[in-house]
């Protein structure tokens, strides 16, 4: 395995979710090519812009493009309304098309949500595993990552604030990559 995508659910400049994609980049050995995988300029899916190339937005074909290229990815998201975000919904939508291709088909995934208050964006989390096994994605199942009160854990430069936590991260990154090699050929 050497290449890992990685897809940041929130699309604000200071989110959380971007300082926590810098911090664990940092945990990967330099063997493995890391990749933050936009989705801010993706439209709204829309099948019917889809259905030929003359009206389908470059940006479908580059985020399907990106996806389909890595080994492995990592999706990293806040919790909004006990779900995930509405750009990473929306790229979801747009990876899973057409339904004969889909970008995430047989792709290891990390899941790690967070939020600002207890639950850790424990509902987000599960909503993505029910998504990805729709798409034929694998999500490790173990270690699960909630990251609650998340201001308290790491700051918006992607400093992680408790030992306990940086500790954590690094297993889960650790425990991935054995995850991710042993089903990537």
């Amino acid at each position: 395995m050497k290449r890992i995508g990685m897809i940041v659910g929130s699309i604000r400049e200071q989110s959380y979710s971007k300082a926590l994609a810098k911090a664990l980049a940092g945990f990967f050995p330099e063997t493995i090519q890391l990749t933050m995988i936009a989705i801010d300029d993706l439209p709204l899916f829309n099948p019917d812009l889809d259905k030929e190339r003359t009206s389908r937005p470059d940006s479908y074909d580059r985020f399907r493009k990106e996806v389909k290229s890595q080994d492995a990815l990592i999706i990293i998201s806040p919790e909004y309304n006990r779900t995930i975000p509405a750009a990473l919904k929306n790229a979801i939508e747009v990876g899973s098309r057409p339904m004969d291709d889909i970008a995430f088909n047989g792709k290891p995934v990390l899941i790690v949500t967070q939020s600002a208050g207890g639950m850790g964006g424990f509902g987000a989390n599960h909503h993505l595993r029910q998504t990805l096994v729709f798409l034929n994605a694998i999500a490790m199942a173990q270690p699960e990552v909630y990251l609650p009160e998340i201001h308290r854990l790491i700051d918006k430069d992607g400093t992680i604030l408790k030992a306990d936590t940086e500790l954590f991260l690094k297993m889960v990154v650790t425990d991935f990559i054995r995850f991710a090699t042993r089903l990537v050929r």
